[in-house]
């Protein structure tokens, strides 16, 4: 198993190349920060705004390969990013901000596979009942809202929690609080912090899992396998614990791959309306700033994050599927 996913890890390192090289190209063929250096003020010269991009990397009189060449030059030997046009090294910038971006969806990304496969089963089992019908029902209503306006109500509960209290409960904006003691009083400060917008991408994210681990387990629920279980003398419950859940679990485990980079892609909303400055805002705002460096940059920790992803679906299936076997 470890040959084949290392196997699987040299082409996801290819296809993360060439993408993040695509994109490099694209971005530095249509933004273009010299022209929102010009429009400082006061307004400098052509002259210094030519130099001014020269010193930062983001010579506009070099062509696209050449740029291309002297940044991958950069990273390659010396894993340096480049720079954006206020000046700020990509490297410190994307640091900082891959740490809060990691440390929010994390824990959503959990909380989303654990219960969106749990209620899965749970309403599989119950089948028309009406837990079953109002999981269901939810899961499909958080399936076709869009993710900001989901998470603008989140938002809007937790100030109506506040004010029905009469003091702040929630945070609904920002990462910490300035001024908090180290320690135990920071960690829960944190916590707190944390709360609403874990809250709001694991009430989103969940609902796609529940419905497709329910829809697979039922399709699994009378079949030979199961019934030949059942006829040996398993309960109902044993027989699709034992048998039924690992074969529906497959197709579940598969699509993680896509999952994860879309609860990151939705985050990147969630970053937005919660003004925590993860990767999300800081790729939004880079093609706001023409900030070639920087886009790219975004660009290649999604590619990553795909990749982990998929090697996460090729894990998981090669755990539940006995089928697959690598030679």
């Amino acid at each position: 198993m470890l040959r084949y996913l290392a196997k699987r890890g040299i082409t996801y390192v290819f296809m993360i190349f060439l993408t993040t090289s695509a994109g490099y190209f694209l971005a530095v063929t249509s933004l273009k920060p010299a022209l929102l250096e010009q429009e400082r003020i006061p307004r400098p010269t052509p002259e210094q705004v030519a130099n001014s991009m020269r010193l930062k990397g983001l010579d506009p009189t070099l062509s696209p390969w050449e740029r291309y060449v002297d940044w991958l030059t950069g990273i390659v030997t010396r894993w340096d990013w480049g720079r954006s046009p206020n000046g700020a090294y990509i490297n410190a910038e994307f640091g900082d901000r891959v740490w809060i971006s990691t440390r929010l969806f994390l824990a959503a990304i959990i909380l989303t596979l654990v219960i969106g496969v749990g209620l899965g089963v749970y309403s599989a089992a119950r089948q028309y009942q009406y837990q079953d019908r109002v999981i269901t029902s939810y899961s499909y209503l958080a399936y076709i809202v869009p993710a900001p306006i989901a998470y603008f109500l989140v938002q809007l509960g937790a100030i109506n929690i506040n004010e029905t209290f009469g003091g702040r409960i929630l945070f609904v904006t920002g990462i910490s609080t300035p001024g908090v003691e180290p320690g135990w009083p920071q960690f829960v400060d944190m916590l707190a912090h944390y709360a609403v917008p874990t809250v709001a991408i694991t009430l989103v994210g969940w609902g796609s899992y529940q419905i497709a681990q329910r829809q697979y387990l039922l399709d699994n629920v009378n079949a030979d396998f199961v019934r030949t279980a059942r006829a040996k003398g398993l309960t109902r419950n044993q027989a699709i614990s034992r048998h039924a859940l690992r074969v529906s679990f497959i197709p579940v485990a598969q699509s993680i791959a896509f999952t994860i980079p879309a609860i990151f892609a939705g985050g990147f909303f969630a970053e937005k309306i919660f003004a925590w400055p993860g990767i999300g805002s800081w790729s939004i705002d880079a093609i706001s700033l023409q900030d070639v460096n920087a886009a790219t940059a975004t660009l290649a920790y999604g590619s990553v994050i795909f990749a982990l992803g998929a090697i996460l679906a090729d894990f998981a299936t090669t755990l539940v599927d006995p089928r697959v076997r690598v030679q």
